[in-house]
C-alpha cells in the first residue's frame, strides 16, 4: 500500500501537468485568436469595408446550423480587453462613412442641377413653340426628348442617393444586412421622390407625325387636334414639374457648414439635437434673415407668376392674367394681401396658384414680422442703460415731486396763518392735493420699473456674484483652519508649560520637605 505522502506527492505532480497542459492550451488558444484576428484584419484590408466578411470558426466558435454559411460574431480579444484590429476597423468605418458622405452631397447636387434644367427645359418649350416653331416639329420633339432624358438622369441620381444612404445607416448601425434600412417608410419616401420626378410633359410625342400648320396652334405647345383633355393633361403636367424643387432643401442641409463640421456634430450628438433642415432652417434664419426671406420671396414671386401665366393662357379676355407682367401684379398683390380687384384669375390651376400664394404671403408676413421685431429690439447692454437713465430720470423727478409737496404744505399753513382769502386757501389746497398725486404716481413708477428689471435676470453676473462668494468663504474657512491650528499649537505649548512648572514645583517642595526633616 503506497504511503499518503507519496500518493500526495503524485497528486500535486498530476496537477502541476495538468496546470502546465491548460496554460499551453491557453497559449495556443491566444496565438489562434490572434492568428484569427490576422486573417479578418486582412480579409476587411481586401475588402475595404464594403463585402460582407465570411463564417470564420475562431476561438472555439462553430457553426451549429447544419454546416450552413452562417454570420456569427468572433471574439477577437479577451474580455476587458480591445485589440488593434476593433480600433481598425472604427478607422475604417469612420472612413467609409466620410466617403459616403461626400458622395451623397455630389449626388444631391447633380439631382438638383438635373431636375433645374428639367425645369428650364420645359419653360423654353412652354414660351418659344407657339412663336418659333409649330407643335410636332422636329425642334419640339427634341426638345421633348431631352426633357425626357433629363427626368431618367434624374431617377438614376434619386436611386444612387438613397443606395448610398442606406449604406450610411448600414455602417453607422454596425448592420450586415442592408434589408434591415429597408423599412415601410422609406421605401413610401423612395416612391413618393420616384414619382414626383418622372413627372414631365409628354404632348408632343402625340403630334409626331402629324401635319399641323402654326395657324392652328394652342396657346400651349399641344395642337387643338387632340382636343382639350391633352392640353389640360400638358398643362398640369408643366406645373407639377416644380414638385422637383423639394431637392432644395436636401441640397442645403447637406452643403451647410452646420452638417460639415465636426464640432457642430459631436456637441448635437451630445445635446440629443437631430441636424434636419428644420435645424439648418432656424440658424439660417438667425444668421441671415434679411437675405434668406429676399432670396425665398424673390424665388417664388417669379415662380408663381410663370406658373400663373401657365394657367391663363387659354383666357381671352380684356385684362389678360396670361402675360408675365400682369401675372406679376397679380402675384404681388395676392402674397401681399392686398387685392385690389383690378386682376383676377380665370381658370382653376390660376385660382389654385393665387390661394397658394396668399397662403405663403401671410407665412412670410409673420416671420418678416418677426425678423423685423427682433432687428428692433434692444440687446442686453442697450436695455442696461436705458433702464438706468430711465430709474435716473424718475428718481429726479421724485425729489421735485417731494419739494413741490413740501413747498405747497408751507404755502398752505401761510395761509391758514394769515387767514387770508379763503379762494387762496381753496387754490393751495388744489396745489397740495396735485403735488401728493404727482409724487405717488412716479413713485409707483418707479416701482414698476425696479420690478420689471429684476425680472431681467443676469446669469453671467449671478454666476460671476456666485463664484466671488463662493472664493471668499473658501479663503475665510482656510483662515479659520489655520488659526484653529494655531490655537491648538499654543494650547499644546501651554500644556506643556504647567506639566513643566508642576513638575518643578513638586521638586522643590520635596526638596524643602527633606531639609526641614
Amino acid at each position: 500500500m503506497p504511503s499518503p505522502t507519496r500518493e500526495e506527492s503524485k497528486g500535486e505532480t498530476g496537477q502541476a501537468e495538468h496546470g502546465a497542459t491548460d496554460s499551453g492550451d491557453r497559449e495556443r488558444g491566444t496565438g489562434n485568436r490572434l492568428a484569427c484576428a490576422l486573417e479578418m484584419e486582412m480579409t476587411t484590408h481586401s475588402l475595404h469595408g464594403d463585402s460582407k466578411l465570411d463564417s470564420v470558426n475562431c476561438d472555439g466558435l462553430i457553426n451549429r446550423n447544419g454546416g450552413d454559411s452562417a454570420e456569427v460574431s468572433v471574439p477577437l480579444s479577451l474580455p476587458g480587453k480591445r485589440t488593434a484590429h476593433m480600433e481598425g476597423d472604427d478607422l475604417y468605418r469612420l472612413r467609409d462613412r466620410k466617403f459616403l458622405l461626400e458622395d451623397k452631397k455630389r449626388l444631391c447636387a447633380l439631382a438638383l442641377g438635373t431636375a433645374l434644367l428639367g425645369i428650364l427645359l420645359t419653360i423654353i418649350h412652354a414660351e418659344i413653340c407657339p412663336l418659333v416653331y409649330t407643335p410636332g416639329s422636329n425642334i419640339a420633339l427634341f426638345i421633348n426628348c431631352s426633357i425626357s432624358l433629363s427626368t431618367g438622369c434624374l431617377l438614376i441620381l434619386i436611386i444612387a442617393f438613397h443606395y448610398k444612404d442606406i449604406r450610411l445607416f448600414v455602417i453607422d448601425h454596425n448592420q450586415v444586412d442592408w434589408r434591415i434600412a429597408m423599412t415601410s417608410q422609406r421605401v413610401l419616401v423612395i416612391t413618393l421622390e420616384l414619382l414626383v420626378c418622372v413627372i414631365h410633359p409628354v404632348g408632343t410625342y402625340w403630334e409626331v407625325g402629324l401635319h399641323t400648320n402654326s395657324s392652328s396652334s394652342a396657346p400651349l405647345c399641344v395642337s387643338i387636334h387632340h382636343g382639350r383633355a391633352l392640353m389640360d393633361m400638358e398643362l398640369l403636367l408643366s406645373v407639377l414639374m416644380f414638385l422637383r424643387l423639394y431637392l432644395v432643401h436636401r441640397a442645403i442641409l447637406l452643403h451647410s457648414k452646420v452638417l460639415l463640421s465636426a464640432s457642430y456634430r459631436s456637441i448635437g450628438s451630445l445635446n440629443n439635437i437631430n441636424f434636419t433642415f428644420r435645424f439648418v432652417l432656424k440658424i439660417l434664419m438667425n444668421k441671415y434673415p434679411a437675405r434668406t426671406l429676399l432670396a425665398f420671396i424673390l424665388f417664388f414671386w417669379l415662380t408663381a407668376s410663370w406658373m400663373l401665366t401657365l394657367c391663363e393662357r387659354q383666357t381671352q379676355v380684356a385684362t389678360n392674367t396670361g402675360q408675365m407682367d400682369t401675372a406679376m401684379w397679380l402675384i404681388a398683390i395676392t402674397f401681399l394681401t392686398v387685392g385690389y380687384g383690378d386682376v383676377a384669375p380665370h381658370t382653376s390651376c390660376g385660382k389654385a396658384v393665387c390661394l397658394f400664394t396668399g397662403v405663403m404671403g401671410v407665412a412670410c408676413t409673420a416671420m418678416l414680422v418677426a425678423v423685423v421685431t427682433k432687428t428692433l429690439a434692444l440687446n442686453k447692454g442697450e436695455k442696461h442703460v436705458h433702464f438706468f437713465m430711465l430709474d435716473f430720470q424718475i428718481s429726479k423727478r421724485i425729489r421735485h415731486a417731494a419739494a413741490n409737496v413740501l413747498r405747497e404744505c408751507w404755502l398752505l399753513h401761510r395761509a391758514n396763518l394769515t387767514k387770508g382769502n379763503r379762494g387762496e386757501h381753496r387754490r393751495h389746497q388744489r396745489c397740495l392735493l396735485e403735488a401728493i398725486r404727482v409724487f405717488r404716481h412716479l413713485r409707483l413708477k418707479r416701482k414698476k420699473l425696479r420690478d420689471y428689471v429684476s425680472e431681467m435676470v443676469d446669469l453671467p453676473k449671478m454666476q460671476m456674484i456666485m463664484c466671488d462668494l463662493s472664493a471668499n468663504w473658501n479663503n475665510s474657512y482656510r483662515e479659520l483652519e489655520q488659526r484653529i491650528h494655531s490655537m491648538e499649537q499654543k494650547l499644546d505649548e501651554l500644556s506643556r508649560c504647567f506639566q513643566q512648572t508642576s513638575e518643578m514645583l513638586s521638586h522643590v517642595l520635596r526638596h524643602r520637605n527633606t531639609e526641614i526633616r
